[in-house]
């Protein structure tokens, strides 16, 4: 099947590269491989860890059936109700996400609303931006990762009081005007809501992206 329908594969080398650059934008200790998994320790106050398979694998029954406790979360590319078929009971679905990516070819120019302006740092591997609004509060912010031949978007955000101004594409533009290599693939995982804004920006769908967790 093709990669625009959202059933493309995603490999384990690019799952990696993602991983690793979206830990180092969060400050985490970088993925290691654990059997057929990806396993990031996050040990933060929501997440103890969290596993990420390629697809659907016997393993993450195996995996499902060894945790009993809350803070631990399976994350697959691959549709939701996959992933339900092979944890066992007391797991609970997440909603939906998208592994998405962009060709960088074509940029626009990032262009701001009257009364706004952008503050775009550059900080080792990742790249933040911020828009502020003319009374000098935060309205949108987001940043961007390069690293091991990807570039990751994270954390994107558009405050509720400065939406449908296109604020999020002004940010992605930034954040993109940015990269180095124009060899390093452009990669997110985009929210459903998400989804919809970055596909009008040319980004098209590698793969759902599903996640459990015990409550």
């Amino acid at each position: 099947m093709s990669k625009q329908d959202g059933s493309g594969p995603v490999t384990q080398e690019l799952l990696r590269c993602w991983l690793a650059a979206r830990s180092i934008g969060r400050g985490l200790p970088l993925p290691v491989h654990d059997q057929s998994a990806l396993r990031v320790d996050t040990e933060s106050t929501n997440e103890v860890r969290r596993y990420v398979y390629t697809g659907p694998s016997p393993e993450i029954r195996e995996l499902a059936l060894s945790i009993s406790t809350p803070r631990v979360f399976i994350k697959m590319c691959g549709h939701g109700d996959q992933l339900l078929d092979l944890v066992s009971p007391g797991w609970e679905l997440q909603p939906s996400g998208y592994f998405m990516t962009r060709d960088g070819s074509d940029d626009a120019e990032p262009v701001l609303p009257s009364g706004y302006r952008l503050e775009l740092v550059t900080e080792d591997h990742t790249r933040v931006a911020r828009i502020f609004a003319a009374d000098g509060d935060l309205a949108a912010s987001g940043y961007a990762v390069e690293y091991d031949g990807v570039f990751v978007y994270d954390r994107i955000i558009t405050e509720d009081a400065h939406q449908r101004r296109g604020l999020g594409r002004a940010l992605m533009a930034a954040l993109g005007s940015t990269q180095c290599s124009k060899g390093a693939q452009r990669l997110l995982v985009a929210t459903a809501a998400g989804r919809t804004l970055y596909a009008t920006l040319g980004w098209t769908v590698l793969s759902p992206f599903s996640t459990v967790v015990i409550p």
